[in-house]
C-alpha cells in the first residue's frame, strides 16, 4: 500500500503546471490536505474509541455517529446562504481553529479521565458543525481560484489530497486507539487542522465576493433561491436525488460494518483502520482517472458505472468468514474498488454542479446538495444501530448494503446518465432574465 506522501505527489501530476505555479491554489491544496486527515482520523478515532474502550453498544454507536452527522442536516443551508457573502479563506481559517481547540479540550479531557460518551457526542457535534462550514466554504473556494476549463484537473488534484488522507487517517486513527490512547488520538487529529489553519491562512489573492447591499436579503430568501435554483436544474435535482438514497444507506451500512468487523471477523482496532485505509488509494486512483475517463467516454456512462461498481461491491460483505488470513485480504480488495469507483463519482459530479451553477450561487448550491444528500446521515446511522439490534449483523449488513444500489438506478434512469463528453452549459436561477441573455450569448446566439 502506498504511503500517504506518495499518493499526495501521485495526484500532483494531474494537474496541469499552470495551477502548481499558483501559490494560492497549492495553500488550499495543502490545507485541504490536513484537513481531510485530521477529519478521516477523527471519523475512526471517535467510534472506536466508543465501541474498544466504553464498551458502547449498536444503539449507542448509532447515536454517536447521528449526532456527528447531524449538523449536516440541521446547518447546511444556512451555511451555504453564509458562505456565499463571505471570504471563504476567513471561513476555512476560523473553522480550522474551532476543530484544533475542540480536538485540544477533548484530549486534555481524556487525560483526565472524562472522555466519557457524553464528552463525546459533544465533541462529535461541534467537529461536525464545524466541518460542514469548512466543506461548504472549500468547495465555493475552487470556483474562486480555478478558471472553469481547470474545474475538473483542479477538483482531481483536491480530491486526490482528500484520497491521501483516506489512506493515512483511518489507519493512523485505528492504531493510535489500540497503540496508544484516545487522548493522544485526538491530540493528533488537532494536529492536523492546525496545519491546515496555519497553510489557509496564508492565501493572498482577494476573492471575488457579491457585494453587499445596504439591506442584504433575509436569510430565508437566499435559501429559498439556493433550493429553487436546485430543483429547477435537471441535473442538480438528480444529484441530489441520487446522494440522498447513497448517504442514507451508507450511513447505515457504516455503522454496521464498524461493529461487524470487531464483533463478527474479530479484527483489531488497528486492522479495522487498515482494512478502511485501503478505500485511500483506491480514491487516489479514482480521482487520477477522473481527469481523463469523463471527457473520453462522457461524463453520464461514467457517472453511472462507477456508482453501480462502487456501491455494489460491499453486498460480498455479510460473505466473509474464517480467519484473518482470508477476511483482510478480501476487505482490502473491496475497500480500495469502493474508494476507485466512489471517487470517480464524487470528482465528476463536483465538476457538473460546478459548471452549471454561477459563481454567486456555489455556496448555496453546494449546501442544499449537502443538505438533501449528506443530511440523510443521521437518520441512515440511527436506522443501522436499530437494524443491528433487531436483525443482527450479517442480515442488517445485507440489507443496508443493497440499498446503497438506489443511487446508481437513480442516476440511470434520468437525463443526468446522457451526459456527454462536454460538461453542460452554465444554467441560470429561475426568474433571472439576464442570466438568460447572458447564457444565450455565451452559447453562440442571438
Amino acid at each position: 500500500m502506498p504511503s500517504a506522501s506518495s499518493a499526495v505527489s501521485d495526484s500532483s501530476r494531474s494537474v496541469p503546471p499552470s495551477l502548481w505555479r499558483d501559490r494560492d491554489f497549492r495553500r488550499l491544496w495543502v490545507g485541504q490536505t490536513a484537513s481531510q486527515l485530521g477529519e478521516h482520523t477523527t471519523l475512526i478515532v471517535l467510534p472506536l474509541f466508543a465501541v474498544l474502550t466504553l464498551n458502547a453498544g449498536a444503539g449507542e454507536l448509532g447515536v454517536l455517529r447521528a449526532v456527528g452527522q447531524a449538523p449536516l442536516l440541521l446547518l447546511s443551508l444556512f451555511v451555504g446562504a453564509w458562505v456565499d457573502r463571505w471570504r471563504t479563506r476567513t471561513v476555512m481559517v476560523v473553522t480550522d481553529a474551532g476543530r484544533t481547540l475542540i480536538l485540544g479540550a477533548a484530549a486534555v479531557a481524556g487525560l483526565l479521565g472524562w472522555l466519557g460518551l457524553p464528552a463525546l457526542l459533544v465533541v462529535a457535534f461541534a467537529v461536525g458543525a464545524l466541518s460542514v462550514f469548512f466543506d461548504v466554504a472549500y468547495q465555493a473556494s475552487v470556483v474562486r481560484l480555478v478558471k472553469r476549463d481547470q474545474l475538473l484537473r483542479g477538483n482531481s488534484a483536491l480530491e486526490g489530497s482528500r484520497s491521501a488522507a483516506q489512506i493515512g487517517g483511518p489507519a493512523l486513527g485505528g492504531a493510535s486507539v489500540s497503540l496508544l490512547s484516545a487522548p493522544i488520538a485526538a491530540a493528533l487529529s488537532a494536529s492536523f487542522f492546525a496545519l491546515s489553519f496555519l497553510s489557509i491562512r496564508r492565501i493572498r489573492r482577494t476573492e471575488s465576493i457579491p457585494e453587499r447591499s445596504e439591506r442584504p436579503p433575509r436569510v430565508w430568501r437566499r435559501i429559498h433561491e439556493g433550493l429553487r435554483f436546485v430543483v429547477g436544474d435537471t441535473s442538480l435535482r438528480t444529484v441530489c436525488l441520487a446522494s440522498a438514497a447513497f448517504q442514507f444507506s451508507l450511513a447505515a451500512m457504516m455503522t454496521v460494518y464498524l461493529l461487524f468487523l470487531p464483533r463478527e471477523l474479530h479484527l483489531s482496532g488497528t486492522t479495522v483502520g487498515l482494512a478502511l485505509a485501503a478505500t485511500g488509494p483506491g480514491a487516489l486512483l479514482g480521482a487520477m482517472l477522473a481527469a481523463r475517463l469523463p471527457s473520453r467516454f462522457g461524463y453520464g456512462p461514467v457517472l453511472v458505472s462507477a456508482a453501480a461498481l462502487g456501491d455494489g461491491v460491499f453486498l460480498c460483505v455479510p460473505a466473509l468468514h474464517g480467519s484473518s488470513a482470508v477476511t483482510v485480504p478480501a476487505l482490502l480488495v473491496i475497500n480500495f474498488v469502493f474508494g476507485t469507483a466512489g471517487q470517480l463519482v464524487n470528482v465528476t459530479v463536483m465538476a457538473v454542479r460546478q459548471a452549471v451553477t454561477p459563481d454567486d450561487m456555489q455556496g448555496r448550491t453546494a449546501a442544499t446538495i449537502t443538505f438533501v444528500g449528506m443530511g440523510m446521515a443521521p437518520l441512515g446511522s440511527l436506522l443501522g444501530g436499530f437494524l443491528a439490534m433487531e436483525w443482527g449483523l450479517r442480515t442488517s449488513l445485507l440489507v443496508t448494503a443493497a440499498g446503497m444500489m438506489l443511487s446508481p438506478v437513480v442516476m440511470a434512469l434520468s437525463p443526468l446518465a446522457r451526459l456527454g463528453r462536454a460538461l453542460p452549459a452554465l444554467a441560470e436561477p429561475a426568474g433571472d432574465p439576464r442570466r438568460a441573455v447572458q447564457r444565450r450569448r455565451a452559447a453562440g446566439h442571438r
